[in-house]
């Protein structure tokens, strides 16, 4: 029996984002996921307000290949390069601008993307973890500078 690679990559096509989920509350000093509307991270017992808990990127994302459609989750690293910001900076764009996240995921359907892939690390996960992403675009502009263009702001991110 064959042992299955740890990573695969592929070329493909962004078909959607879910635009109404893109992010999560983690303990700014632990990291620990925070479940809304928790204000106490349970592991390094800091009581955290908005000072002391972040926003990171979850995204999921439809792809298509030349043989199926599957979806994908790109976590922080990997969703900054497209976002070209952090979540908490596209969480306040957004809260200013309600349709942007909607509007992101017109943005990118269409991007031609070579993902990296791996299988999810927890045993619950249900999508492929995305461990690197290039755009193929030779002229590719991160969401937030596409965005800031649409909406006419200066860009001070």
């Amino acid at each position: 029996m064959e042992a299955e690679k740890p990573t695969t990559t592929t070329i493909c096509t962004v078909v959607a984002i879910d635009h109404t989920d893109l992010y999560y509350t983690v303990c700014s000093f632990c990291e620990r996921t925070l479940p809304p509307p928790q204000t106490h991270c349970n592991h390094c017992t800091l009581t955290t307000n908005n000072n002391n808990c972040k926003l990171l990127f979850r995204v999921l994302m439809s792809v298509a290949t030349d043989k199926e459609v599957f979806v994908v989750v790109l976590f922080d690293r990997s969703a900054r390069l497209l976002f070209g910001s952090s979540a908490q900076v596209f969480f306040d764009f957004t809260n200013i601008h309600p349709f942007s996240g909607e509007n992101a995921s017109k943005i990118l359907e269409g991007e031609m993307l070579r993902l990296t892939l791996s299988k999810p690390k927890n045993g619950n996960a249900q999508h492929p973890r995305v461990v690197s992403v290039v755009p193929l675009k030779s002229g590719f502009r991160p969401l937030m500078d596409t965005l800031a263009q649409l909406y006419g702001v200066k860009k001070t991110f």
